[in-house]
Parts: structure tokens; sequence; C-alpha cells
């Protein structure tokens, strides 16, 4: 089976043919950074990287990019309201740069605590306005644009395939259209590629241009700076499904009116998670979490609540990226408990592969069993099923319980599964080890305990003093007292046989 991805546009199920054979290049809109994100947000960028993962462990040589949004993001997506960063720094008494600097370091920060890989390519709205200039020039003089109050517009009755993507109908739009914020539009669907002081006279960051001193409108930095890490066609385009009738829409158009052929072959969009409201309300259904009304909770505030990132991390991935989510405290204690559960038969399972290598039993062969190969192909399946993470979570947790797995075979498996799941199974497995060995030290519980932390301890000193022969000295005499030693990351810990 081929991975197959649901391609937003068109909407259905397509097997990925990536335009150069072996490689993918793929975009994913980054935030704007004039706040916290919200748990909300941060789904959008776990579904990014199982897609940046999945790729990976494809054997495809990938290029992930993400752009941050540090100016031209109006508080309305239709070129409407004032200037998200603006409005932040004018409330802060800051400077837009130094607000943007504050929110992008919280933004990795969230983006590190998740498991999330950084982009191969970061790039900042503001080091890139020369490319937006020149990309705007070439959609001008295809005739895609008009210049009214000072602004200059993109003219979308010059593109027919405008709204393609939504699956609108330009002239429905029309018929059915409010009336129009932007009195310099000819459509109310007609958006802003460059802005002019004409419309913001104390605007806080500004660049000379042909069109006059001014900024670049939201939409335009997207399609400037993909093209200019990942050439003018490239395969995949993600974001979130508000993106898709506005600014997703708007990008087509302009990219497409600049270069005369198409941008981008697949377009992936992750659903939306809702926050259930108090049942005492009014009308006690579930909302959409956004910044603007106030209802929404950051990483942190899981973090403050008792939870670990990657138990949040675990809750989004029993859900496809594709279907709407509805978080609640008792979702997240039940994503809590799984995840624990998982990583203390992890433990087990290491405690036991630990022990056969020790008493030379059951070494591991180089070719894995037919049983164990039968799990890789079932989470490997789920993985090109359109990205089906709760499917490939399962056949981890299936894998780990099967008591018919030779333990070295479940921990390969483990390995090899959370290189895309990335939720540190065998780290925190072997951190548990660790603590179980450290208490049993500390209370008593074990009357040899202190004396085989001593002998270990012993034993961790003679190996840097690159004395092996005590070393190994230290290591026969525990096993014949049936103590079994595992070498960790995190140090050395025993188990009786």
């Amino acid at each position: 089976m081929a991975l197959r991805l649901y391609n937003t546009l068109g909407r259905q199920l397509q097997d990925f043919i990536p335009i150069h054979a072996g490689k993918a290049g793929f975009y994913g809109c980054g935030p704007t950074v004039y706040n916290f994100a919200h748990i909300g947000n941060l789904r959008a960028y776990v579904f990014l990287d199982i897609l940046d993962r999945t790729l990976t462990y494809l054997g495809y040589d990938i290029t992930h990019v993400m752009n941050i949004t540090d100016i031209g993001h109006l508080s309305g997506d239709a070129d409407e309201g004032e200037d998200k960063m603006v409005k932040t720094a004018k409330d802060r008494g800051q400077s837009v740069l130094e607000i943007a600097q504050f929110y992008t370091d919280a933004f990795f920060g969230d983006i590190d605590r998740l498991n999330i890989r950084r982009p191969d390519v970061v790039c900042k709205a503001t080091e890139h306005v020369p490319d937006m200039i020149e990309l705007i020039k070439r959609i001008e003089a295809n005739g895609h644009t008009y210049t009214a109050g000072g602004n200059l517009y993109f003219d979308v009755s010059t593109f027919p395939s405008y709204g393609d993507l939504a699956g609108l109908n330009l002239d429905d739009l029309k018929a059915g259209a409010r009336i129009d914020i932007d009195r310099n539009k000819r459509n109310p669907f007609d958006f802003v590629l460059w802005f002019t002081k004409s419309k913001f006279e104390n605007q806080a960051l500004v660049w000379d241009s042909p069109w006059g001193r001014g900024y670049p409108g939201w939409h335009i930095e997207c399609s400037a700076m993909s093209m200019k890490y990942l050439g003018e066609q490239f395969d995949i385009h993600t974001g979130g499904i508000d993106h898709i009738p506005i600014h997703h829409t708007n990008e087509i158009a302009q990219s497409e009116g600049a270069t005369g052929k198409k941008w981008v072959n697949y377009w992936l969009h992750n659903e939306f998670l809702v926050i259930a409201k108090d049942k005492e309300s009014a009308d006690g259904g579930a909302g959409k979490m956004s910044k603007s009304s106030g209802n929404f909770l950051t990483l942190q505030s899981l973090v403050d609540k008792g939870y670990d990132a990657l138990d949040y991390r675990f809750f989004l991935l029993g859900a496809h990226y594709r279907s709407q989510v509805a978080f609640s405290w008792a979702a997240m204690d039940g994503a809590k408990n799984a995840r624990k559960a998982l990583v203390q038969r992890v433990a087990k399972v290491l405690a036991r592969s630990a022990e056969r290598v020790q008493t030379g039993a059951g070494l591991p062969t180089k070719k894995p069993s037919a049983r164990a190969h039968a799990y890789l192909d079932k989470f490997t399946a789920a993985l090109e099923n359109d990205l089906a993470t709760p499917q490939a979570l399962s056949a981890l947790q299936t894998a780990v319980k099967d008591a018919e797995l030779a333990p070295e075979e479940v921990v390969s498996l483990v390995q090899r599964m959370d290189s895309v799941l990335a939720l540190d199974l065998l780290k925190n497995a072997r951190q548990l080890l660790a603590d179980e060995t450290a208490a049993a030290v500390t209370d008593g519980s074990d009357p040899e305990a202190k004396e085989i932390q001593a002998l270990i301890e012993e034993r961790t000193a003679a190996k840097k003093a690159k004395n092996y022969a005590r070393a190994d000295e230290i290591r026969t005499e525990l096993n014949g007292r049936g103590i079994i030693l595992e070498d960790t990351p995190q140090g050395t810990v025993w188990k009786r046989a």
C-alpha cells in the first residue's frame, strides 16, 4: 500500500505522488505571534509533526517550511480590523518586534514540550518583505491587480478558478455577500496585496515599495516564502480548516496568478479542537477554542493542572486529524492514565528484555519474527491511510501486550513506532525503572538495595576510570546473586532475576 492523503482540493483520498521521486516538500502555516498559542492551535502542529515524521518513516527526503507571521495579519482574515501585532504592542506598551520575539519563543517552547520536530526552515514575514514585493510585481504584471484608496488589491474576477479549494461559486458568493467593509474594493472578495499609510497612518513597521510606503497583506507572505524555499511548485500545504475559505483560497489565487501554473498538489487541513461549555450555560454545546472570545487554554495551563505535555499529545493522537475532537478534563484524565499504563507496560518489557540478555537466554535474533512484522505492517498501513494515528497507536499498544513476542522484539517495535508517535516511551520507561530502583534504596524496603546500589556506583566509577576488569567483576558478582543490570542513558538500573 502506498501513502494516501485526503486532498481538500477535490475532496478525496489520493495516492501521494511527489513532484521529485523520493523527496517531499511541504509548507505549514505557522503562528501569528501576538499571543500564546492555545491548545487548539497546537493541534495543527501535532498533525503537521505526524506528517513530517510519517514521510521520514516512509523514507522520503523532506523539506519542511513554516512561516512566523510577525506583521500584517489583521484581526479579521478578510482585510478587516486592526493589525493583531500592532494591537498587542499598543496594549502592552512594547514594540511590535519585542512582542513578536516573546511569543515566538513561547511558541517554540510549547513545540519542544510536545516533541514536535522543528521545521527545516522557519521564516519570519518581516525578514522576507523584499520577496513579497517581487512576487506582487509579477502578479501586477499579469493583470490581476488594481489600486484604490492607496492600496493594491488582487482582483478575484481575473482568476476564474477562485474558490475551487473551498468549493465556492464566485457568482453565488457575490449574490449573498454582505455590505463590504472596505469600500475601495470592486468585489467583496478582492483582497489586499499591499497596504499603504493611506489606510494605517501610524503603522509600526513600513517598507518602501512601488505602490508607496506601507506593508504587505497577510496572505502574500505564505506565497512568497514557500516559493523562496520550496520552488514555484511543491507537494503539500497544510493548515487548519479555518484557512480554507479565505487565506488558502487567496494564497492559491495570488500564487498561480503570478506563475501561471499549478502551485500546490496536495492540501491537507486539520479539524478544530472544541471545548465543552459550562453545562449550566444556555446552549450547553461545544465551541471552537479562540483567543478573540477568551475561550482558550494554553499548554502551560494543562501542565499547571498536573498533566504532562505528552499527555496532551497522546490525547490528540487518539483522534484522526480530520475529525473534530472535543476537549474535556475527563478526556485528559483518560489520556494521562492510558499513557502512564503504556509506559508501565513498556518498562516491564524492558526489564524482561534485560533479564533475558543478561542470562543469555532468548537473545534477540537478527531477523524479526513474522508476528513482529505483522504489527509493523499494521502500523505502517495505518499511517499510509491518511495518517490514521488512532489505528497506529492501537497497533503499538497491542504489540506491547503481546506475550508471544520476544521482549527484545517488542522493544524494537516500540522504538520504530515511537519514531512517529513521539511519546518518549522507552525514555520514560527507563526512567520509571530507575526511579523504582532509587525508591527501593531510599525507603529501605529491599534490605539488599543499598548494598547493590553501592556496587553499581562502584562499577560506574570503575568504568569512568577505565578499570573495565573491576566493572566486569562487579557485574558478574551481581549476576551470580540474581541481579540483572541494564545500562541506560539515564544510568544503570537493576532487577532481580
